[in-house]
C-alpha cells in the first residue's frame, strides 16, 4: 500500500521536482519506480526478519516490529499534509496497533501455558 502511494505521488514528477525533492540519486537507479528500501536508502531484505523458533522470542520480536511500524507511520503523518496519503497511513497505523494487541495476547497466553515456575519466560519444552 505504501509503495502504491509513493508511485502515485511520484509518477508525474518533472526533472525539476525530482531535483528539488533531493531524489536525483534514487531517480538515476530506479526512475520513479517503487524500490523497497528503508528511509536511509538501504535496500529492504528478508534478512531483517528475526526468527528464533522460540515462541517467546518470536512473539516479542513481532511486538517490536509492530511498534516500529507504528512509529514510522506516526513520523509520516508528522511530515505529510496530503489528506489522501494521511487517510491510508492512519488506516495502516490502526492495523499495527491491533496487530500489537493480538501479539500481546498471544504472548500472554503462551507464557500462561508454560511451566508456572518458569520465571524467565523461556520455552521449557526445549530443555526436557
Amino acid at each position: 500500500m505504501v509503495g502504491s502511494i509513493v508511485q502515485q505521488l511520484t509518477r508525474n514528477m518533472t526533472e525539476e521536482e525530482i531535483k528539488k525533492a533531493g531524489m536525483e540519486a534514487y531517480f538515476v537507479d530506479h526512475t520513479t519506480g517503487v524500490y523497497p528500501q528503508f528511509a536511509s536508502g538501504t535496500p529492504w531484505t528478508a534478512a531483517t526478519f528475526a526468527v528464533k523458533g522460540d515462541v517467546i522470542a518470536d512473539l516479542t520480536e513481532d511486538l517490536a516490529a509492530e511498534q516500529k511500524a507504528r512509529v514510522t507511520y506516526d513520523n509520516i503523518l508528522r511530515l505529510s499534509d496530503d489528506p489522501d496519503v494521511n487517510n491510508v497511513i492512519r488506516f495502516l497505523r490502526e492495523r499495527e496497533v491491533v496487530h500489537f494487541q493480538r501479539f500481546g495476547e498471544a504472548l500472554r497466553l503462551a507464557t500462561e501455558k508454560m511451566d508456572k515456575k518458569n520465571i524467565y519466560a523461556i520455552n521449557p519444552s526445549f530443555d526436557k
